[in-house]
């Protein structure tokens, strides 16, 4: 009687066990997603150059991913990472890097399927794949110099603007005014910062939770699909 009931629940046991692994057995239907293939993630959490080498990431695919009109990779579908390294920002306004490895994506039922991916499409990146800030004293000046345009123009707007009285005639006074403002306000600011920049150190790379990431899948993965 013991042996018959030692049979039953063994036979039950290697049913249990067939059921379960059957969804990812080397036979189940796969499509695959080919080298190439370009990704657009957010991020569910915010990477930084403050935090430590290994630290985790997540974000989720925001389109979906199709074959022959079929979803493969529905967007929502979650996708894991790490910061695989770190820079450290340097004097000369060098900033830090930010290295990222992704890890493994969640199918819709739930096997978890690496993969490798690189990020593209910024203008923040480094030659090797990195995410900085600025790449060296030459790119600060370039950033001053756009932030000086800025200034010069805030400041000449404020002329036309301003001199709406005595029927217009005001912009006699205002904008030469702005003009002269322009001129001494963004000069001080681009020299002054660019002999700055010269011995302070480049920021820290701080990507926002929710930011958009552009990347492109390096190898091919096979996805299970029902």
């Amino acid at each position: 009687m013991k042996l018959r009931i030692l049979s039953i629940m063994l036979a039950m046991f290697l049913f249990a066990q067939i059921a379960i692994s059957a969804p990812f057995n080397a036979n189940a239907k796969t499509k695959r997603i080919p080298a190439g293939t370009e990704f657009s993630l957010q991020l569910l959490n915010p990477i930084t150059s403050v935090a430590a080498e290994g630290a985790e990431f997540s974000a989720i695919l925001v389109t979906d991913q199709k074959e022959d009109n079929d979803v493969i990779l529905p967007s929502g579908s979650l996708v894991r990472g790490t910061v695989k390294k770190i820079v450290a920002s340097k004097r000369m306004s060098k900033g830090a890097v930010v290295y990222l490895d992704f890890d493994h994506v969640v199918t819709p039922n739930g096997r978890q399927l690496p993969l490798s991916l690189s990020v593209i499409g910024r203008s923040d990146m480094t030659y090797d794949g990195g995410i900085t800030t600025t790449k060296g004293y030459s790119d600060a000046v370039k950033q001053n110099w756009t932030q000086t345009k800025k200034i010069a123009r805030n400041a000449m707007d404020w002329g036309m603007e301003s001199g709406d009285f005595w029927n217009g005639y005001g912009k006699i006074l205002t904008v030469p005014a702005g003009v002269i403002g322009a001129g001494f306000g963004s000069g001080g600011y681009f020299i002054g910062d660019s002999v700055a920049d010269l011995v302070r150190k480049g920021a820290d790379v701080n990507i926002e939770k929710g930011a958009n990431l552009k990347v492109i899948l390096v190898d091919p993965i096979d996805v299970p699909v029902i």
